[in-house]
């Protein structure tokens, strides 16, 4: 598929797309990303990380306007100025919590102070919450895992790599925070190349005007993308900008 209008965002999911195995850009991909910055292209993280580990990568590229975390359940200028925010309540995440302690996978959660890594606060409501996740490399256990998440309808399952699995409100997904992202700017969608390789960037893939898959992408992600790329460790971000965008 050809995109007829200009791209004027470039939304780029983080891990395993946007970052190399020793999470690096790596040089061409700045390179390339500094190209499509100077011609007043949007460069945008969307990212299931929280703000905390994402900042330091948009000060590196030296990014001008916004930035999507935990999924889509923050949405922020490069400034930190909070645009859009969707919490999960207190008593859900607890309850994910010790389901996880009983399944017996490694956990962390998103609040909006920071990231809990495999340990739970003194008091889940004394926080807001953003994203839950969890990971194990046991089948099994990832699966009734899933299965366990199913039942609470107000959460919004998916995944950043095929071992683990997250939750954020219902509704939650970084297509929707580029929608907003869209409105705000006075751009629509088709002026957008999304670029990801999990299930949680398939809905901006699948929306933007030209959605990206990695080289190193879960299957579900190749099948709905317009465009293939490298993978994550052999510049494919940067070959997607230099023949899509620059």
């Amino acid at each position: 598929m050809t995109n007829k209008k200009p791209i004027r965002l470039i939304a780029l999911d983080m891990d395993g797309t946007l970052l190399n195995s020793n999470h690096e850009v790596s040089l061409r991909t700045k390179t390339a990303i500094q190209n499509a910055l100077d011609k007043d292209v949007h460069v945008v993280l969307s990212t299931g990380r929280g703000i905390d580990t994402c900042y330091p990568y948009a000060e590196e590229l030296k990014l001008r306007s916004y930035l999507i975390t935990a999924n889509g359940g923050q949405i922020c200028t490069v400034d930190k100025q909070l645009l859009d925010q969707h919490t999960v309540n207190a008593e859900t995440i607890e309850k994910l919590w010790y389901i996880g302690k009983e399944v017996g996978v490694r956990m962390w959660m998103i609040s909006t102070e920071g990231v809990f890594q495999n340990e739970a606060p003194e008091n889940f409501y004394d926080y807001e919450w953003l994203k839950f996740g969890s990971y194990s490399k046991d089948k099994d256990k990832l699966d009734r895992m899933i299965k366990e998440l199913s039942y609470f309808e107000e959460l919004e399952l998916t995944n950043s790599l095929p071992i683990n699995v997250e939750a954020n409100a219902k509704g939650v997904s970084k297509a929707k925070a580029l929608h907003f992202l869209c409105d705000r700017i006075g751009i629509t969608m088709d002026e957008v190349m999304a670029c990801g390789d999990s299930l949680n960037d398939i809905k901006m893939i699948q929306e933007a005007g030209i959605g990206v898959a990695m080289g190193n992408a879960q299957e579900a992600i190749k099948k709905v993308a317009n465009h293939i790329t490298d993978t994550n460790e052999n510049d494919g971000v940067a070959k997607a900008i230099e023949e899509f965008v620059l």
